[in-house]
């Protein structure tokens, strides 16, 4: 998937099936990069894996970053139908980085959250993606109370809408 991006103008940001192609490339790349970075590593079998239907409208969307042709990023809200929903898989691939993607996406998850009527949205990570927590702070989240039993996240945020 090692695209060179040259240009931010050059992303499109479109909602896609999760179970698509493109998304299964993204998440695998995902996965791929949480198991190097994570110290004991990531197996997505012991991870709380959302299900295809939390991240599709009504209950939620999936968004792909697409530059020439190629998925380039991702990010899903995982929704239940109530005003509460969550953030999940939000991953730039690394030609990507430092065009300001990950903000797109998740200003654009945002969006499409309060489209669906979600009033909260809420998200982990773990301490290993810096860059991550960095994103978070800056945009407006506030650090909460563990609300989940995922053995990987050791960081938690919740943002109203």
């Amino acid at each position: 998937m090692n695209a060179a991006v040259s240009s931010r103008n050059s992303i499109v940001v479109e909602e896609a099936d999760p179970t698509s192609l493109p998304a299964r490339a993204c998440l695998a790349a995902y996965y791929a990069e949480l198991a190097t970075r994570f110290a004991g590593g990531f197996d997505v079998a012991l991870s709380c894996d959302p299900e295809a239907a939390a991240m599709m409208r009504p209950r939620g969307t999936f968004l792909i970053a697409v530059a020439d042709g190629l998925p380039v990023g991702c990010v899903g809200v995982k929704g239940s139908g109530g005003p509460v929903a969550e953030i999940k898989r939000l991953w730039i691939e690394p030609a990507a980085r430092g065009l300001g993607l990950a903000k797109r996406l998740m200003q654009a998850a945002e969006t499409a959250a309060r489209d669906l009527g979600i009033r909260t949205l809420r998200l982990d990570t773990n301490s290993a993606l810096p860059e991550a927590l960095a994103l978070y702070r800056r945009s407006g989240w506030v650090e909460i109370d563990r609300f989940n039993d995922d053995p990987y996240p050791d960081h938690f945020f919740e943002k109203a809408l």
